[in-house]
């Protein structure tokens, strides 16, 4: 019984149980010794308690875990979004990809709009969703990470194996900024590969500041482009959003009256 166990004991199985990372268990032990009305709990009732304790802990690591994995390059949550129908972010349209369908159907989300109009944002609260409904997520800023590919094409192929081989492991990859820079040969070729690897197997999330009708133009070689599109609008999302920068100060302050409001 609690009830006639010492602090020093106490603190002795906290101390075995941190040793053995039951942190969860460990607390909730110290909130049941705390707690007067813990007293009339049974054993098994408060063995029961220490075990949903040390499960919902563990939840949260592996949770915050696979956000770290992620590399989301800016802290966004769905809790935070605003749905405005007049920037294009329909909730009904968010809700629905918020809760991981698209990914275990292995579709793709679209996200366009002018810069600064929250599509960054969008598609790492989405990814952060994903994470906590225990999928796989990698987030990738394109321009950067086919100079990588670029590098690795010039350096050795393993490694360029490795970083290909690790694309294809997420089940939901986020390509930021598509269209920021212009492609050359070699960059082409590579992320028509990863969208090839991932295609009906895994989903993607790309987003751009050009319109979906000139990603073909932007890709600027007429074979890849055709394939590259067919498999990205294949069964895609698209979301088209409207409306100034959100980092203009003045929006900016709006946004965040607003957040605070939610």
């Amino acid at each position: 019984m609690l009830k006639h166990t010492n602090k020093t004991q106490l603190d002795q199985v906290i101390q075995a149980l941190c040793a053995l990372k039951l942190e969860g268990m460990a607390d909730a032990l110290s909130n049941q010794y705390d707690e007067p009305l813990n007293q009339d709990l049974s054993f098994l009732q408060r063995i029961e308690l220490m075990i949903v304790r040390e499960h919902n802990k563990s939840d949260t690591r592996k949770i915050h875990a696979a956000i770290k994995r992620a590399g989301f390059r800016q802290h966004a949550t769905p809790e935070h979004l605003i749905y405005d129908e007049k920037r294009g972010i329909n909730q009904m349209q968010i809700m629905a990809l918020l809760d991981g369908t698209f990914i275990r159907k292995n579709h793709n989300v679209l996200i366009t709009g002018a810069t600064g109009c929250g599509k960054s944002y969008l598609a790492c609260a989405l990814g952060l969703s994903a994470c906590r409904g225990d999928f796989k997520v990698k987030y990738l800023h394109i321009p950067s990470e086919l100079e990588q590919l670029d590098f690795s094409l010039n350096v050795a192929s393993a490694s360029y194996s490795k970083l290909r081989s690790d694309l294809i492991k997420p089940d939901l990859l986020i390509l930021d900024d598509f269209g920021l820079m212009p492609l050359n040969s070699k960059q082409r070729h590579s992320l028509f590969n990863i969208i090839e690897d991932r295609h009906g197997t895994k989903s993607c999330i790309i987003t751009s500041q050009l319109p979906v009708k000139s990603w073909h133009d932007h890709i600027n070689e007429p074979t890849i482009a055709d394939a590259m599109l067919d498999r990205l609008l294949h069964k895609a999302h698209r979301i088209e959003l409207t409306g100034g920068s959100m980092r203009k100060p003045e929006a900016m302050e709006s946004f965040i009256a607003e957040a605070a409001d939610f």
